[in-house]
């Protein structure tokens, strides 16, 4: 239950039945700056004013007496300026919502949305390096965020198997199957992919000994092609898994253009009247004195919002990887989700508004289209920079960095920060057994409640709820509002997007926690359950269970285990 998204319905119906007109959507119910001023804080005040002319203090004052006199579970009713109403929900309140919470899981249904996320998406040419990591795992934490609130969600994967880049990959195999089979040097100078990996997908191709003559590569590049291709998918699949991920659907961009879904995608566009022959500006920052303008097969995608209009043909009268691409959100729309969602690396942010605009001309606006961006991972280590380059073939792999700090510490902290923000990945922090590491001081809350509940008998059918008003002290309330700040956070972080808020809150609710057991050291009344009361006790019981139940759900959105012992 969102209590705060709960009391603003409530006072805009308070409002509705005494005439007060205003925009309703502008009005909030939120948790103040300060635990000290109350519980919520209600903005009325000042977005009436300007509405009805009137000072906010003045509204303030009406509207303060309306609440007083239809809400008994208020202990205090504040009005501060320059026009905020701060309220404070007496200890009865908070007794009930712990009783209830978590009982009702259609309360957490906020959604019910076809979706289709695609992310990852890396070019099959190599084994995901951390630079994939970081899109990889937000897609996948928002993909688990949004089946969690209600939504179905399909997790979709792109292969970018056809064009120049893929015959480079296919040569650079050949050319390690020659260098293993017939000991000549792998080229330097050809401009081939020349990771060690590459030894790996030929050893692979020779043990199924379906390749049986090397010596012309125009005879069998085709099958070169397409073996390398799966094997390369299946280093992939496994780069995937060993980050706890695994996709709905795989869809090949060689399978699109060989359906003719490029030529056909380009009439539709035709018959929109959304494509023309014309001249494009020399590109800003090109000092190529070659560069000559010629006339090219152009998609009027200024007409929706880009920045220009974008070319659909090559020179030399193949297809553009932009003409593909619009092709590929055409299959998309064929499938009819209610909503499309693509996650994209920061070096691909200049793409936004050309698939965008695909995206609205090809569904005439109607498309639920949004681009997500996640911007660069930087790896620190003993106070130094870790450096990646896949072209040099000297990168760190996802595998790697699981290897070496752990496939929980890499999910969570890849999603500790917003997406829109650089993340600094420090490999020390992240195995350190200290506060300062969030992942390990969340996990470790979930190990000692584990820990203090095998210790004691609890069955929650046979608890007294009358018994939870034992729970009177001012931090064992606090962590009751700490919980009733999981909805907001969960309808939040799946409104915009945004499921670093989930972490962060699992960080903070873990932290509440260990303060109030570290408490019970210091004070025997706050002991948890060596206490003479076996009511209280009981009732702390019931208290955890409820935070257990909490950091579960959200480390489970993460991707991320809850363990029961550290």
């Amino acid at each position: 239950m969102n209590i705060f998204k709960l009391y603003k319905n409530k006072f805009s119906e308070i409002l509705l039945s005494n005439n007060y007109q205003c925009n309703f959507s502008k009005l909030t119910v939120e948790p103040p700056r300060d635990p000290a001023f109350g519980d919520l804080a209600y903005n009325a005040p000042l977005i009436l004013s300007s509405n009805l002319k009137k000072k906010p203090l003045e509204i303030g004052s009406e509207i303060s007496l309306l609440i007083k006199n239809n809400f008994s579970e208020f202990e205090s009713v504040e009005l501060v300026k320059p026009g905020f109403i701060n309220l404070k929900l007496k200890k009865d309140f908070w007794f009930n919502f712990l009783s209830a919470f978590g009982d009702n899981k259609d309360m957490l249904i906020l959604e019910k949305k076809n979706i289709n996320i695609e992310y990852v998406s890396a070019n099959p040419t190599g084994p995901l390096h951390v630079g994939h990591c970081r899109g990889a795992i937000y897609g996948d934490v928002l993909a688990n965020l949004l089946n969690f609130v209600g939504n179905k969600v399909t997790k979709e994967y792109y292969i970018n198997d056809y064009g120049n880049q893929i015959h480079m990959f296919a040569k650079s195999v050949y050319a390690r199957l020659l260098e293993i089979n017939k000991k000549v040097p792998f080229p330097s100078d050809q401009g081939l992919y020349p990771g060690d990996y590459l030894k790996d997908i030929a050893k692979n191709m020779i043990n199924k000994n379906v390749i049986q003559n090397l010596s012309n590569y125009d005879v069998i590049k085709d099958q070169i092609g397409t073996m390398a291709m799966n094997e390369a998918m299946l280093m992939i699949k496994s780069d995937l898994f060993s980050l706890g991920i695994k996709h709905d659907i795989f869809v090949s961009e060689k399978e699109l253009v060989s359906r003719n879904l490029v030529e056909k995608t380009i009439e539709i566009l035709s018959e929109k009247n959304c494509i023309y022959e014309g001249i494009l500006a020399k590109p800003k920052g090109n000092e190529n004195e070659d560069w000559e303008p010629r006339s090219q097969l152009l998609f009027k995608s200024t007409e929706f919002g880009d920045d220009i209009d974008r070319a659909l043909k090559k020179s030399d009268g193949t297809w553009t990887y932009f003409a593909n691409d619009v092709a590929y959100h055409a299959y998309k729309l064929e499938r009819k989700f209610d909503k499309y969602i693509n996650v994209l690396g920061a070096d691909h942010a200049g793409y936004l508004k050309r698939l965008k605009a695909c995206m609205d001309a090809l569904s005439n606006f109607t498309s639920d289209f949004e681009c997500k961006v996640c911007q660069l991972v930087k790896l620190y280590k003993s106070g130094e920079p870790y450096k990646m380059s896949k072209r040099a073939g000297d990168f760190i792999t996802a595998k790697e960095l699981v290897d070496a700090v752990g496939v929980d510490a890499v999910r969570f902290m890849m999603i500790y920060r917003s997406n829109d923000s650089q993340l600094d990945f420090d490999f020390d922090l992240v195995t350190e057994k200290t506060k300062e590491n969030p992942v390990f001081y969340v996990q470790y809350a979930s190990a000692r409640i584990y820990s203090i509940l095998g210790k004691v008998k609890f069955n929650e059918k046979d608890f007294d709820i009358k018994n939870l008003n034992l729970l009177n002290s001012d931090v064992e309330i606090d962590l009751i509002k700490k919980l009733s700040l999981w909805s907001k956070c969960l309808e939040e972080s799946s409104k915009n997007l945004e499921p670093h808020r989930i972490p962060f809150y699992l960080y903070d609710l873990a932290s509440s926690f260990h303060s109030f057991w570290n408490l019970g050291k210091e004070n025997s009344d706050y002991k948890i359950i060596e206490n003479k009361d076996s009511n209280l006790v009981q009732a702390r019981i019931f208290l955890l269970n409820k935070i257990l139940l909490t950091l579960k759900s959200g480390l489970s959105i993460l991707g991320v285990t809850a363990p029961k012992s550290m």
